[in-house]
């Protein structure tokens, strides 16, 4: 079975609806599956430019802006937004009986097709609307008295540190910080940087896996197995990591962990997933509590009254686009991008990438500063003069310009960042 077979029929199964039952719903499959195959049909399946520039023509990003700032938030490929658009339409033909009684079957298949990608069991997995949401459901949901402590570092999520922070002034938890000096290649180094922070009173290690300010990638797993020996609860920050590393949620060894799915699986903006091991789920209280909060049903967590339901199904729809390029051929395409122009604007001297180089602690996200040059100026500069869109950092000990491509990201627009870099510097 090729992957524009396979794609159309995840689509169809994550609608959970019949389409002997709802024509008109399968005709728009057909219609979006002819779509799947004239973008990754076109020029072949082979790993080569002609396949990515397929890839690129999918999308619908500005002629007029090379967008290197996907670390944000990541656009939507063409067949998305039509699949949103299409269904946002339907829903507003009469709302209640298209949304609740139609369009809601498709959650269960949906949750089947994240669940494979995830690597886990569906009963492990709440569909939400952010990384944010996801993971301040735990912060706010494990049971701690005063005086316990969490684990956590300085380099992390701001939304996760407040979600701490708040917690530590309500119920009068510790919060113990991680400080890294620098970024690393050595992985019993950086996780020794949070094991010997754990103490008797720990109950909880809250680890970002790919840090959005650098591209540090973290040993998770290894932090989380020594977590376990302790009885100390782990949570993953994947928000940057999950549809953009090679992993399933089970290679993280934690007990929790959070994503957005708007980033890096190009789903629609303010879609998102919870992972909770099968014997957490009812000790973790909902944020928004439904008939039954202490139940060990996963479901508990989606008590969020009325919802995007065209958001669902266009995340089917990115799964579908996703798989189409397959999980491993997408990294390794992310990982090339990045070392392509990371690679050639470090020949020039007062330019420095801090970002580690190796594909087990790197992805596609890079940090790149300059002796003399704030990171806003070269932000603005790389704008102005180029039409180059990236974000300035200033954070902690962290300074420099992220870089971030994203799968439609050509060479050639590549080329132009390195060409303003250089030229930046040089004018310095």
């Amino acid at each position: 079975m090729n992957n524009i077979t396979k794609a159309r029929r995840s689509f169809l199964r994550n609608l959970g609806i019949s389409a002997l039952s709802l024509p008109f719903l399968d005709s728009w499959n057909t219609a979006n599956a002819s779509d799947l195959d004239k973008h990754f049909n076109r020029f072949g399946e082979l790993d080569n430019e002609d396949f990515w520039f397929g890839i690129q023509q999918a999308y619908t990003t500005s002629p007029n802006i090379i967008n290197l700032n996907n670390g944000g938030v990541s656009p939507q490929p063409q067949i998305v937004q039509d699949t949103f658009e299409k269904y946002n339409r339907l829903s507003n033909e009469a709302p209640s009986y298209f949304m609740w009684r139609i369009l809601d079957q498709g959650r269960e298949a949906l949750r089947e097709s994240l669940a494979q990608l995830a690597g886990c069991s569906a009963d492990e997995l709440a569909i939400n609307r952010n990384a944010t949401e996801a993971l301040g459901t735990v912060i706010m949901g494990i049971p701690l008295k005063k005086g316990d402590e969490v684990v956590l570092s300085r380099w992390d999520y701001p939304n996760m540190i407040n979600a701490w922070k708040w917690r530590e002034k309500r119920d009068g938890i510790k919060l113990v910080w991680v400080d890294h000096p620098n970024t690393s290649e050595d992985d019993s180094e950086l996780a020794n940087r949070y094991i010997e922070k754990f103490s008797s009173k720990t109950k909880v290690v809250h680890i970002t896996h790919l840090i959005n300010w650098n591209g540090q990638v973290l040993p998770v797993a290894k932090i989380a197995l020594e977590a376990r020996k302790r009885n100390i609860l782990s949570i993953s920050d994947s928000a940057h990591s999950f549809a953009h590393l090679n992993f399933k949620m089970p290679d993280l060894e934690v007990d929790f962990c959070g994503t957005s799915l708007h980033k890096w699986l190009c789903a629609p903006f303010g879609s998102g997933l919870l992972y909770v091991k099968k014997e957490r789920i009812a000790d973790l209280a909902p944020l928004f509590p439904g008939e039954k909060p202490e139940s060990d049903d996963i479901k508990k967590f989606e008590t969020l009254g009325t919802r995007s339901f065209p958001t669902e199904l266009a995340v089917g729809r990115a799964l579908d686009f996703h798989n189409g390029i397959g999980s491993e051929r997408k990294f390794n395409r992310l990982h090339q991008l990045k070392t392509y122009w990371t690679s050639e604007v470090t020949k020039t001297d007062g330019i420095s990438v801090t970002t580690p180089k190796s594909e087990t602690h790197s992805g596609a996200i890079a940090l790149v500063s300059m002796e003399g040059v704030k990171p806003s100026e070269i932000d603005q500069k790389l704008f102005k003069n180029y039409g180059i869109h990236t974000v300035a950092i200033e954070w902690e000990n962290i300074s420099g310009v992220r870089i971030t491509p994203h799968v439609y990201t050509t060479f050639s627009d590549l080329d132009k960042l390195i060409e303003g870099l250089q030229t930046i510097r040089k004018e310095a």
